[in-house]
């Protein structure tokens, strides 16, 4: 390995795959464009501070199953960003793929743009905090482990099969700059039975599930809320108080077993 050193920078660079990392002002800068995942989630585990990947474009299972880092990535990652996340924090300027944080564990993941299908599969703790818009099944499987209560915030609109076997969490759909389209696509909470979702803004053209029940969320549901809508604001920079200008529709489930019906009791 060779190091060549200077007063701003620290350049390091691996003879055999000709692969380089740039450490500069106490965090690590990774250029992307020639490395394939592994490559990368190899730099990322060496790296004790602050990592910046630029270039990113397509590579898959960045961050899978990392603690304690602090990533921002320029550009696209591939599908499962954040896959098994345990206490990360990862920020996307573009664009997320599919499987954004499937089967996260704990920490947070924002995206400035949209995200692909099957966000937060199966997420059991954590937040997905997302600008845009998300594909179709985010929040399939989600559920809460323990004491952890998963969330995720979409800015935008959601595709069909909305929190598809929900068993846990919190999923809140804004339908911001949604340009006349419906918040969310066909068939949502399809299966649902544990957590709760919130959508904003007239909801009467949405045909929900009759395993569920949809209501006005009330001041009680959204003081539930509030401290997420808080963080997504800040991290957007977007009103709170224009948020909460329009009401809230609280979707929960009305079984913990909505198959029962499905099976013959022997």
């Amino acid at each position: 390995m060779q190091e060549n050193n200077n007063s701003k920078n620290h350049i390091i660079i691996q003879k055999k795959t000709k692969k380089y990392v740039e450490v500069c002002y106490n965090m690590e800068i990774i250029d992307a464009k020639t490395l394939d995942y592994k490559a990368i989630n190899e730099a990322l585990r060496r790296s004790d501070d602050a990592c910046t990947i630029q270039n990113c474009c397509g590579q898959r299972f960045l961050a899978s199953g990392m603690s304690q880092k602090d990533l921002t990535i320029y550009g696209i990652p591939g599908n499962a960003l954040g896959a098994y996340l345990n206490n990360a924090a990862i920020t996307v300027y573009g664009n997320g793929q599919d499987a954004v944080g499937d089967t996260m564990n704990e920490g947070q993941i924002l995206i400035h743009g949209n995200i692909g299908d099957a966000a937060g599969y199966a997420m059991r703790g954590g937040k997905i905090y997302v600008q845009g818009n998300a594909g179709y099944r985010a929040g399939i499987h989600m559920k809460a482990y323990k004491e952890k209560i998963p969330v995720m915030i979409i800015g935008g609109c959601a595709g069909s099969f909305l929190g598809e076997y929900q068993a846990g969490g919190i999923i809140i759909v804004l339908g911001l700059h949604k340009n006349g389209k419906s918040i969310v696509g066909n068939f949502p909470c399809t299966g649902m039975h544990g957590g709760k979702m919130f959508l904003r803004g007239d909801c009467g053209n949405i045909r929900f599930s009759e395993q569920v029940t949809a209501k006005t969320a009330g001041d009680e549901d959204l003081e539930e809320i509030r401290e997420y809508l808080s963080e997504y604001c800040a991290d957007f920079g977007y009103s709170l108080d224009g948020i909460l200008s329009e009401p809230f529709t609280v979707i929960t489930p009305d079984s913990k077993n909505p198959y029962k019906q499905m099976y013959v009791a022997n």
